[in-house]
């Protein structure tokens, strides 16, 4: 059977590439499946129309259009989009999915590929792949190609553009294996280069013990991931060593990931061991802007585009306090790690953050915030010393041990 490629074009303002893009993939030996998410007018040939899409979305296509307000009108389309995508994809068990559009076009499309699995290839072209693509692409697999001119007609860049992006979905089609699910237990893990020695460790054990081990570069997408993965998936046990997008969050640092940060596993009740890998910084933008924003501050200039910020003592207050809100609902085990002797490669002898004054009084406060069912246990050791990556070990292994 050739693979199924589900297309997501409208046809009412692009009918001509999305006619290309079907002929490119139907070339290439790809089965194609035409969501048509289109508005102002149906085209027809489609094998989900706009007026299938409007219904999924609780309208006719009537209502939609006399709604009058691109926002709502979008709202309506993505629900309806994604509801039939899903059931596609379950129908018929698609093997890659090619999107061409503008603004528009792109955050329907971004929608429809968040909401499906991950592994699935999936790949926009779009006018918005050179700016800001967060809301887009979301946590997901998905990959952006820059459409280069506007999508409007076909021309001698164009048709390079959608070709390869047609002949790219097709080779990932051609070539898709489902994700299978592992039977061995699944366990995340946060870390930036900043606390790699530890958590590697952490990894080859617990890999060397038959778990099956994910770990996220907590720079500002990776948490969110985390817990993405973390709300969906049968996770036996989470680890959030780096805490930086939650420094970050709570100091309108680069990498804010948001207040609900690290709550997703939390609140599923998998057990979690916390640690506070990274509290000792802050992550800004080159020094120039860090020392406007963060003025009086001690800074390591990581490269010329970040600078890291040293976090004092009242901001590591602020971050257990937040902590401590967070797990008051925990539904499953959770507990928590602190070493006494740095957080990071930065604050660490050979660093440029050093201050070894801030770990015992951080460690005291968060111990006096945290709610009675979350233990917090010390450690005469720094974050990246062998006794604290085999502290977290032996927690880890109890925890999994009694999960069985």
């Amino acid at each position: 059977m050739p693979p199924k490629v589900m297309l997501i074009v409208t046809q009412d303002t692009k009918q001509e590439e999305a006619a290309f893009a079907r002929r490119q993939l139907e070339d290439a030996g790809c089965e194609v499946i035409h969501l048509d998410p289109s508005v102002r007018r149906t085209v027809g040939g489609a094998e989900i129309t706009p007026e299938e899409i409007a219904a999924a979305g609780g309208h006719t296509i009537e209502e939609v259009r006399a709604l009058g307000h691109e926002g709502r009108i979008q709202t309506v389309m993505v629900a309806g989009a994604t509801k039939l995508a899903l059931a596609a994809h379950l129908e018929h068990r698609l093997s890659g999915v090619l999107s061409i559009g503008g603004s528009m076009g792109t955050g329907l499309a971004g929608s429809v590929m968040q909401a499906l699995p991950y592994g699935l290839p999936k790949l926009i072209v779009s006018t918005m792949a050179s700016g800001y693509t967060k809301p887009y692409l979301g946590v997901k697999d998905i990959a952006i190609m820059n459409a280069v001119t506007d999508v409007a007609g076909i021309n001698s860049i164009s048709r390079a553009v959608y070709r390869n992006a047609a002949l790219a979905v097709a080779g990932m089609a051609h070539g898709h294996v489902p994700t299978a699910k592992s039977d061995r237990p699944l366990v995340l893990m946060t870390t930036l280069g900043t606390t790699e020695p530890s958590t590697r460790r952490i990894r080859q054990a617990l890999e060397a013990d038959g778990c099956e081990v994910m770990v996220f570069h907590s720079s500002g997408a990776g948490g969110p991931t985390l817990d993405s993965i973390a709300a969906e998936r049968d996770v036996a046990l989470v680890l959030d060593l780096s805490w930086t997008e939650i420094v970050d969050y709570l100091n309108d640092g680069i990498a804010n990931a948001g207040p609900d940060r690290a709550r997703a596993g939390i609140a599923r009740g998998i057990p979690t061991i916390l640690a506070p890998g990274n509290v000792d910084f802050i992550i800004a933008g080159p020094i120039a802007a860090a020392e406007q924003q963060f003025p009086g501050k001690r800074y390591h200039i990581h490269n010329p585009a970040l600078t890291a910020v040293r976090t004092e003592l009242p901001e590591l207050r602020a971050i257990a306090d937040h902590m401590a809100a967070l797990v008051a609902d925990a539904t499953g085990p959770v507990r928590l790690l602190v070493p006494l002797h740095g957080f990071s490669s930065h604050d660490s002898r050979e660093g440029h953050l050093y201050d070894p004054t801030l770990p015992p009084p951080f460690a005291d406060y968060l111990i006096s915030v945290m709610p009675a069912h979350v233990p917090v246990e010390t450690k005469d050791a720094h974050f990246n010393d062998v006794a604290f990556s085999d502290a977290i070990l032996a927690a880890a292994r109890a925890y999994l041990e009694a999960k069985g």
